[in-house]
């Protein structure tokens, strides 16, 4: 539909966006049944975001790594750790809020207490067949 809404499944009227909690970050951070990794992962149809409830325990990392694309904006929810680029290492502590700016290199590493952290970032876009850069 043009005016970006949905139709409903039975196709008689289009569905109004709607304001909803989507889940309790707490409860996420105590959910043991997921170690490491993705704790939640924001799915709704036709977002503009992506989000992601991150968990790591403690002193896992994700390697040094360039997001050439887009901003992101990190949340400590829980525990803490380091954020680490060529500039220095940064402690990342509960209720931080971090940039990280697109084309910046880094890595995470987390604490002894472990670390849950959200990331939100402008919705990648999806991939393309095509040739790639250079051919």
């Amino acid at each position: 539909m043009p005016d970006g809404s949905q139709a409903d499944p039975a196709g008689l009227r289009p569905e109004r966006p709607t304001v909803r909690v989507l889940v309790d970050v707490h409860e996420l951070v105590e959910n043991s049944l997921v170690p490491s990794g993705a704790r939640w992962t924001l799915a709704e149809p036709g977002r503009q975001l992506d989000a992601n409830l991150i968990h790591l325990p403690a002193g896992q990392r994700v390697d040094t790594h360039t997001e050439p694309d887009l901003d992101v904006v990190l949340i400590v929810i829980a525990g803490g750790g380091i954020v680490g680029s060529p500039d220095g290492d940064q402690v990342l502590a509960d209720g931080n809020i971090v940039w990280l700016p697109r084309s910046s290199t880094r890595n995470i590493t987390a604490g002894k207490n472990g670390l849950s952290y959200l990331t939100v970032h402008r919705r990648r876009p999806g991939l393309q067949i095509g040739k790639r850069p250079g051919q």
